[in-house]
């Protein structure tokens, strides 16, 4: 608690100019005491970290302390930044929740620049890529809407990962923080939001990623393919064609009413019910009444990369119907929820006996799908004993919590609100100051893990501690004023 200690008489020093006495700095279970170095804490942390983790305002996954080094998925460049979770979005958002808690405008000014960092980097085709490259003669420098990107590199805006969305979200809080005066973040906003509904297949799904608006075919009901998936079927270009994979479903719905909610443009609306509309396409029949990760325009399942076959799958399965959920609570049309009984059968039917859900189940037989890995050749197998490490093969089950939420809206009621008390909140604050340093920073070690000893900075520690912090500090002024 030394660190907690210190950080209280800094800020009674330089922020409530009061004579406090050794006995109230020790008070740390006293929420007078705690929130003063909660709120002091934040402005502590946020200022120190866009100090120096931040290069041309925006972020990457992780840096040394000294902010020499950067790695994103690989090492970074000095003029390269993240777009991709837990990059410049998410360290952003983070520092917005950090400003609405404190009203300190350094903290807004951080926020605001790592936006404008984003808007620097969207991309002609109208979103982003995984990362922006800030040197015009960079092999990564892309063809950035503001022209002074490299003319040889990249027109192509993604949806894996979360990479667009999570640019767009971000964006339209800070366009909302603004009350909408910063030109140059509406402006991506409306450029963003246009591309992606031009994104829109006319079925209602999105490519994992596009260059130009994209073309029109037949409605149809997903199938199982008519010939052997193993051999067959496949295309180069997997990714211009419907997609689920990475949690696709909840991030591009969830985008969407952020924007329609925002903005109250109907388009954006009209989007997501037709994206809801696919959703319930795109469900295979029985056996396997669940979803592909990956399909082709028939919507038949398809493989992607080749550690990723045709197969129905465990955790894209239960992240449609979160958001059919999602869009049945929003919308208020139960449609969304008729697809979900036989998709909880599935799932409790497929679950394995370890409790877990295989990621790929073989078409039709229903078999837990893996792979065996020998250098870069991926075998199809059977044999769950020698799983690759790079990916996710298995996933804890969701099913107890889907089941609970679906029962809630299927009766018509409105699902609870889940928010952590403010005892909860005060236990975390308590914790997540004792592991600051006496400089503002959490620490982290070669491998990722918190250590007072560590040498790095990790983007995803800082923004789920700040935001936290954020939240405790939040919850407090609503309970004094509720007094």
């Amino acid at each position: 608690m030394k660190c907690v200690v210190v950080l209280l008489c800094i800020f009674t020093l330089l922020y409530t100019n009061r004579e406090t006495s050794g006995a109230d700095r020790d008070l740390v279970e006293s929420d007078d005491a705690l929130f003063d170095q909660a709120a002091y804490a934040i402005i502590l942390a946020g200022t120190e970290f866009a100090k120096i983790a931040s290069t041309h305002d925006g972020y990457v996954y992780r840096v040394s302390s000294d902010g020499k080094q950067r790695w994103g998925e690989g090492e970074a460049t000095p003029t390269e930044i993240w777009v991709q979770p837990p990059g410049t979005p998410t360290v952003g958002m983070a520092l917005l929740a950090a400003y609405n808690a404190t009203g300190d405008e350094r903290l807004l000014s951080k926020a605001t620049a790592a936006a404008e960092a984003l808007v620097f980097g969207q991309l002609k085709s109208g979103a982003w890529a995984d990362r922006v490259d800030f040197d015009p003669k960079g092999k990564r420098s892309d063809l950035y809407r503001n022209g002074k990107g490299n003319g040889k590199g990249r027109n192509y805006s993604t949806l894996d990962d979360d990479k667009s969305q999570a640019a767009i979200r971000f964006l339209i809080e800070m366009d909302k923080a603004h009350k909408q005066s910063h030109a140059g973040i509406h402006d991506a906003i409306k450029f963003a939001m246009d591309s992606l509904l031009k994104a829109q297949f006319s079925n209602g799904g999105f490519p994992q990623g596009w260059e130009k608006p994209v073309e029109s075919f037949p409605l149809k009901k997903a199938s199982f393919p008519t010939y052997d998936w193993r051999t067959e079927g496949r295309v180069k270009d997997y990714w211009n064609y419907e997609t689920l994979n990475d949690g696709l479903a909840g991030t591009v719905a969830f985008t969407l009413w952020l924007a329609y909610e925002t903005y109250q443009d109907d388009r954006y609306r009209d989007a997501l019910l037709r994206f809801g509309d696919f959703l319930i396409l795109a469900q295979l029949p029985e056996p396997q009444p669940a979803w592909a990760q990956q399909y082709n325009h028939d919507l038949v399942p398809i493989w992607a990369r080749k550690f990723e076959p045709a197969a129905v799958v465990g955790t894209e399965s239960e992240d449609v119907i979160a958001t059919l959920m999602f869009l049945t609570e929003k919308t208020g049309e139960q449609r969304f929820l008729e697809p979900i009984p036989a998709a909880f059968a599935w799932l409790k039917r497929s679950t394995l006996a370890d409790g877990q859900l295989a990621r790929f189940y073989e078409l039709e037989t229903n078999k837990p799908l893996y792979m065996f890995r020998q250098g870069d050749v991926y075998t199809l197998t059977y044999d769950d004993s020698d799983l690759p490490t790079h990916y996710g093969f298995k996933s804890e089950s969701k099913l107890e919590k889907l089941e609970e939420r679906y029962k809630t809206l299927a009766s018509g009621a409105t699902p609870r609100v889940s928010v952590s008390s403010l005892k909860t909140l005060r236990k975390d604050a308590t914790t997540i100051l004792a592991k600051l340093d006496a400089q503002g920073r959490w620490l982290t070690d070669e491998d990722g893990k918190e250590s007072a000893n560590g040498d790095y900075l990790d983007s995803k520690l800082f923004s789920k501690n700040i935001s936290r912090l954020a939240e405790y500090v939040t919850a407090v002024k609503k309970a004094r004023d509720a007094k």
